[in-house]
């Protein structure tokens, strides 16, 4: 490892060998704001290894998938991951359907987005989360990403840089820390960055399931009082869900036998694809929302699950990440274009960041806010709001225009995106 005259190993040091992490390494290489060999991604946290191109997805699909917009898809497109994706493990929908649990899939209470109406060849690609990560990992390494398995320990900025004390011992100097290692983050924890926010005393259950009706390329989604269910199209036919349920709830369905919990479940979907039935074992996660109160402190800058934790409700969570990483991309890149990023050294200074942070923590936080409201909208049995939830779905149905607006938003293509996001791919 050499330093350069000002005493830095790296320009860039991201902690967190995850999606967030590697992708935003590749996308700084893409973009050629930075030297090969001159970023590196720290992971190893708490017995999570530095990833390496040699743990190669399976046949089977894992329990996490992401249904990643279209303005992800291009994120991962210019880095390079997303032409390193296995074929089979991702799988683009062309439908999605939310309906209210007073109501009927068809009827008046239920909104239907068809990519058709759209003009649009799908809505969305549903991606194997196993399989995204090993395709991140080969692209940060082709790029000329360093990855190092450890954790931090102690960290110390000041106008000369970074200084990133690890839990192996060693030391690195640099001019920009990012901290994408999640929702727990050691990083922000050792930047002093304070998080508010609630738990929702709920669940979300994952597994893949078969359907005696075929899922038809659509993403359905039900409100019920104790949370909203999910079905995901997967390529071979089955679905994965994700069912956000009262702690109760969740305990007594985890308690169920296979059978049970596929009547339960064919039960709670309201038979909207027929009989369930559990292909794998079931998972659990606990549910909350979280933001960070800043984003940012001199030379350094959280990214994804570290800045911020969203409700699953509208599958946006890591999409916000990716959003994260694309307008930190763009806030360095426009410095570099004005001639300021001649030294590297420049990436780091707070007024910098600061754009970053006004740009990306008003997004999140409305987004946040918005999933939040939903939440106690459709999350409960009161027979008035169910009305109005009825009638406001229906209302949205009816008017074209606001509908093709929330479909754009969906997919990332709309409001405040960064404009290298939306040139025409070579």
């Amino acid at each position: 490892m050499r330093r350069t005259a000002n005493g830095a190993d790296f320009d860039c040091l991201i902690v967190g060998a995850g999606v967030i992490g590697l992708t935003m390494a590749s996308l700084l290489l893409a973009r050629k704001l930075v030297a090969r060999g001159r970023i590196a991604v720290i992971g190893g946290r708490r017995g999570d290894s530095a990833p390496t191109v040699s743990a190669a997805p399976t046949s089977s699909w894992d329990l996490r998938v992401f249904a990643l917009s279209r303005a992800s898809q291009r994120v991962l497109g210019i880095c390079g991951v997303w032409p390193l994706l296995a074929a089979g493990k991702t799988f683009a929908y062309e439908r999605m359907t939310v309906w209210d649990a007073r109501s009927e899939p068809g009827g008046k209470g239920a909104l239907t987005f068809d990519c058709a109406e759209l003009g649009e060849p799908n809505l969305g690609t549903i991606v194997e989360g196993r399989a995204l990560e090993f395709a991140c990992a080969q692209a940060a390494q082709a790029a000329g990403v360093v990855l190092i398995q450890a954790g931090p320990r102690s960290v110390v900025t000041d106008e000369a840089g970074v200084r990133l004390q690890l839990d192996d011992g060693r030391e690195l100097r640099g001019h920009l820390l990012m901290a994408a290692d999640g929702t727990e983050s050691k990083t922000r924890e050792l930047l002093g960055i304070e998080t508010a926010g609630h738990a929702y005393h709920q669940d979300a259950l994952v597994a893949h399931v078969r359907t005696v009706r075929p899922h038809g390329g659509t993403a359905w989604q039900r409100f019920l009082p104790t949370g909203p269910l999910a079905f995901l199209p997967l390529p071979d036919g089955r679905s994965s869900i994700v069912w956000s349920t009262a702690l109760s709830e969740a305990t007594r369905l985890r308690e169920l036998d296979a059978a049970a919990f596929g009547d339960a479940l064919t039960a709670a979907s309201g038979g909207v694809l027929g009989a369930c039935e559990l292909t794998t074992p079931l998972a659990a996660f606990p549910l909350k929302l979280q933001y960070a109160l800043e984003y940012v402190r001199p030379r350094a800058v959280l990214l994804g699950d570290a800045a911020h934790v969203v409700h699953p409700l509208a599958g946006q969570g890591l999409n916000l990440g990716l959003l994260d990483c694309a307008s930190l991309a763009s806030v360095l890149g426009d410095a570099a274009g004005a001639g300021l990023g001649s030294d590297a050294a420049i990436f780091g200074e707070h007024r910098l960041l600061r754009r970053y942070e006004r740009w990306r923590r008003s997004d999140n936080l409305t987004v946040a806010m918005v999933l939040d409201g939903l939440e106690r909208l459709f999350g409960n049995d009161d027979a008035a709001l169910s009305r109005l939830r009825v009638m406001g779905l229906g209302a949205v149905g009816r008017l074209p225009f606001l509908k093709r607006e929330l479909a754009a938003r969906a997919m990332g293509m709309s409001g405040d995106v960064p404009g290298f996001l939306k040139e025409p791919m070579g």
